[in-house]
């Protein structure tokens, strides 16, 4: 079966035509099923930058000026599928890059192939850190010498100090962990620990619990939380699952905030857990608020590309436009199109780039197996806390949002 899925893409690939002056990038992740929210935002923001930087005429490589070409894969969110997919890539000739993956199981599955080859990826917006502390060294392992792969998404470790740190900051000390059982799910719980720890063991974890994708009934694991007296409820999942954690702490009476990951924005969170998602906090890189011109442009260009009043997952769609802003700057630096010297430029980008997340300023450096944040864009101050009111996400802190606006003045 494998066999079969890995030929037919193959095969597709072989019967595309593509531009001989071309830059070719592919795009991958989850374009349908529950985490396709993120992957549509991702992938449309990701194109929305393409469709400017073409419309403009491309890029100055030598004497010529090239334009982005784009080939799409949807891994589903299936870890088979996705390692098949990187297989794909891997094999293809003049491939320049590949931006994509929102799932850290799909990541750990297939990026060891792209590795394999060299092929320069900017992982966006999976955020799992054992999506990036693969490679590194191990207390038994030494890590890769050499990394192709980058990543454009505030890791789960930065999230979830943010989560502990509201904790702390609300005056709870004793709360529950929930989290699916996917890796992204066990990664997630383990950098929450990892972080109470961390920060001085001000939290006493009273339950811990967890629960499969697809799960609708979650009241066993809430009870007991609700009976170790909970104050509130630290979780890690996706969207359709997070929406009813939401609606049966609702339904046993459970009224403690809900502070979790990032996939807290995703609109089948939102829409799905309705009032009950109301107060939910969640680290952000981008909130959807014209709160600045650059931010005013992105969001009016999401919404008349894509016929949207809003975005599905703001945060992916941001972070797909600003991670192709940044490879492109890599190929305008490397003037070539060949992936090797692309991931070069990037890990000594010289000019910064214009993001709508931020200005990014050498945001990677040359790959240091000890230190993963070498390859890693960004830091906490890209990130702040977001609060989901009446069916959209704002800043939960105001501070915040006048500091992203002092910024680009």
């Amino acid at each position: 079966m494998k066999k079969t899925l890995l030929a037919t893409l193959l095969l597709g690939f072989s019967t595309q035509l593509f531009a001989a002056d071309s830059i070719k990038i592919a795009i991958t992740g989850p374009f349908s099923g529950g985490s396709a929210p993120m992957g549509v935002s991702m992938r449309d923001g990701a194109k929305l930058a393409i469709d400017e930087i073409n419309a403009a005429g491309g890029i100055l490589v030598g004497k010529k000026k090239l334009k982005f070409e784009v080939i799409e894969r949807d891994d589903e969110a299936k870890n088979d599928r996705g390692a098949l997919i990187a297989q794909e890539l891997a094999s293809m000739d003049g491939l320049s890059g590949v931006i994509g993956s929102v799932n850290t199981g799909v990541v750990l599955a297939g990026d060891k192939h792209l590795q394999e080859k060299g092929i320069t990826k900017i992982v966006c917006p999976a955020a799992g850190s054992a999506s990036m502390t693969q490679w590194a060294d191990k207390a038994d392992k030494p890590g890769v010498k050499d990394l192709s792969i980058f990543r454009f998404a505030a890791s789960d470790g930065i999230q979830a100090a943010m989560v502990v740190e509201e904790a702390i900051n609300r005056k709870f000390t004793n709360v529950a962990i929930i989290h699916d059982a996917t890796n992204y799910g066990v990664s997630g719980r383990d950098d929450l620990l990892n972080q109470i720890k961390l920060q001085g063991n001000k939290l006493n974890v009273v339950a811990t619990e967890k629960f499969n994708i697809g799960d609708k009934d979650m009241t066993a694991q809430l009870l007991r939380a609700k009976t170790a007296g909970a104050q509130a409820v630290l979780i890690w999942g996706i969207g359709p699952e997070l929406a009813a954690v939401a609606n049966n702490m609702d339904k046993i009476g459970l009224k403690v905030p809900l502070i979790g990951g990032w996939t807290l924005s995703m609109s089948n969170y939102i829409d799905n857990a309705g009032k009950n998602a109301n107060g939910t906090l969640t680290p952000q890189t981008f909130i959807e608020e014209p709160i600045t011109a650059r931010a005013k442009r992105f969001i009016d260009g999401y919404h008349k590309a894509y016929h949207v009043d809003s975005i599905p997952s703001p945060m992916s769609a941001a972070e797909g436009y600003d991670a192709m802003l940044v490879f492109a700057a890599a190929v305008k630096q490397a003037q070539s199109t060949d992936t090797k010297k692309i991931k070069l430029a990037l890990e000594d980008l010289k000019d910064p780039v214009k993001g709508v997340i931020a200005t990014w300023k050498h945001p990677y450096s040359k790959w240091n197996p000890a230190d993963e944040q070498t390859h890693e864009a960004f830091r906490r101050e890209n990130v702040v806390m977001g609060m989901i009111m009446n069916g959209r996400v704002i800043f939960a802190n105001e501070a915040d949002k006048q500091r992203l606006i002092k910024q680009e003045k």
